[in-house]
């Protein structure tokens, strides 16, 4: 068999699991008999008595049985047919999530299974089918006999082929295959009495793989059930593996206690935000490699990165496990603070015990990792903001600095404060104009969430109303590109909307300068980012100390009450 026919082969093996037989399903049932049988082989005179179709697909023995019964009660004629070899008798059995078994005697046109075992001692018209199970076929099989990542075991006659994709194939004394015999990825066992009137094709990849049982037993017994693990046979290695990671966390608790504590600790001084921040960061992960991806150039960092980020997902899953330990050694009243690698171990184990159970155990190990990762990035960029915050000069020196410095150059200060004395204002003179008002950003001054989503709505319905009016696109992508483009010029021209004039509010600037177009633009295409994650970037103003929302950051901007009496417009 040629190379290209072989992987031909091992996909139509695939392709089959997609695929029900043409004729294993519809039968026809007509009022004057019990009957079933396949339209094809109706008689022309029955075919016209027919009143309705009926499609079958059994899934138990118990069906199983009930069909070949009936089969048995069949009349004259249609025994007559099933012996000569015309038309046939019996539905497919098709199981999900367990095994199909046709016993002997018995007739059907096809055995599937789908994450369970094949077996076939009946007559099988087309094909006998495992996937993530075993093909076992001791009766006359019409087409072929295939197993995916199962093994195929063959000891009568088919009619085509005989394949096992990540399995061993067994050929017994008794078996006599009509087409090629292909083995991939395990071994090819035969009965010197066997025969093979085909090819004979044995493809190792990766060596010997030792059969799937291994993987079989963890789908049947956790992913089905929504688990990592479960106590049952087979399921040593998975075991095995959740030690040995348990093993590397309690490793990392003990060469970096002060890194993991410092990360427990900002998850109980600041909970929801270091939350926020952990959903934020799992949503962020794919955006950052498509953009990676996009780029081209950015390729080359993803391998570096990639890893970077299992290296951070490791340190979180101890991270996580320690705050878990922690929590649950200090439930006690006065209980000294445990060591890192004790809150690992006993949040460990109690991680262990959640995984058995079904679906919460793949909740408890998702949500593990997404919030491990999200605690070492928060902690990170608190640990950034103070260095920075360290390295910033100090604020300028006031007035009451200035004498010091006097007394350094050796000036008398009475001399010094003569000289530079203002000269003294006529009596009747005008007072300077006052300033106008400046806006404060201080923490207090500065608007929450809801007083903001309150004036977004305003403008909402404001520009829905114009766009209306104005036969302008009223929703969709066009309304939001006519609302940033409102917004940018609002910021640019008077420093809020309309919405931010009845609620009192002002976008201003960090550094104190006026609102440029730079910035309006950078507002109001950043806004677009806030919206696009679940609109997370608006809410992101409940937690930020800043009370920034992302547009805002981007822009190095700020929304503040404005104190009453000042205008505007």
């Amino acid at each position: 068999m040629k190379k290209s026919s072989l992987f031909l082969l091992a996909a139509l093996a695939l392709s089959s699991l997609l695929t029900v037989p043409r004729t294993a399903i519809a039968t026809v049932s007509t009022p004057d008999s019990s009957v079933a049988q396949p339209a094809a082989a109706q008689p022309p005179a029955v075919a016209k008595k027919s009143h309705a179709l009926s499609i079958e697909i059994t899934t138990d023995d118990k069906a199983a049985d009930k069909k070949a019964d009936a089969d048995a009660d069949s009349d004259a004629d249609a025994k007559a047919d099933a012996a000569s070899g015309h038309g046939g008798h019996g539905d497919a059995l098709v199981s999900v999530g367990h095994d199909s078994t046709l016993a002997a005697g018995k007739h059907a046109t096809a055995v599937i299974s789908v994450l369970g075992s094949s077996t076939s001692a009946g007559q099988v018209d087309e094909a006998v089918i495992s996937v993530l199970g075993n093909t076992r076929v001791t009766g006359p099989v019409g087409e072929a006999a295939i197993a995916v990542l199962g093994n195929t075991y063959v000891d009568s006659h088919v009619g085509e082929n005989v394949v096992a994709v990540f399995g061993n194939v067994e050929l017994g004394p008794h078996a006599d295959v009509a087409g090629d015999v292909v083995a991939i990825g395990g071994e090819l066992i035969r009965d010197p009495a066997a025969l093979v009137h085909g090819e004979v094709q044995n493809v190792m990849v990766l060596g010997k793989m030792g059969g799937f049982d291994w993987l079989r037993s963890w789908v049947h017994h956790c992913l089905l059930l929504g688990r990592p693990l479960a106590f049952a046979p087979g399921l040593g290695w998975a075991w095995t593996l959740a030690l040995g990671f348990l093993g590397l966390y309690l490793l990392i608790a003990l060469l970096f206690p002060q890194g993991v504590d410092n990360c427990v600790r900002t998850m109980e001084a600041r909970p929801g935000r270091t939350v926020l921040a952990s959903i934020f960061t799992f949503l962020c992960k794919p955006i950052v490699f498509l953009v990676l991806v996009v780029t081209v150039i950015g390729m080359v960092l993803i391998p570096f990165l990639a890893f970077a980020l299992f290296v951070a997902g490791l340190f979180g899953k101890a991270v996580a496990l320690a705050w878990v330990g922690r929590r649950v050694l200090l439930a006690r009243t006065g209980a000294p603070e445990p060591r890192p690698v004790l809150a690992v171990l006993v949040g460990g184990i109690i991680a262990l015990l959640l995984y058995v159970v079904p679906v919460l155990g793949f909740i408890v190990y998702k949500g593990l990792d997404v919030l491990g990762f999200g605690i070492v990035v928060y902690t990170l960029i608190l640990g950034m903001r103070a260095a920075r915050a360290a390295k910033a000069p100090p604020a300028a020196a006031g007035p009451a600095a200035a004498a010091p410095a006097g007394e350094a150059t050796g000036a008398a200060p009475a001399a010094a404060a003569t000289d530079t004395a203002p000269p003294a204002q006529p009596p009747h003179a005008a007072p300077p104009p006052a300033a106008p008002p400046a806006v404060s950003l201080d923490h207090a001054n500065r608007a929450g969430f809801w007083i903001r989503m309150a004036a977004l709505l305003l403008d909402l319905i404001l520009v829905g109303i114009i766009t209306s009016i104005v036969d302008l696109p009223h929703h969709g992508h066009g309304f939001l590109l006519i609302l940033a483009a409102y917004g940018a010029v609002m910021w640019k021209l008077r420093g809020t909307t309309i919405g931010g004039i009845v609620c009192g509010l002002r976008v201003v600037r960090l550094d104190g300068r006026a609102i440029d177009w730079p910035t309006a633009l950078a507002r109001a295409l950043g806004a677009f980012l806030s919206m696009a994650v679940a609109g997370l970037g608006f809410i992101w103003v409940v937690f930020d100390s800043e009370r920034q929302s992302w547009h805002d950051k981007i822009a190095g901007t700020v929304v503040v009450h404005v104190p009453r009496g000042t205008a505007l417009v």
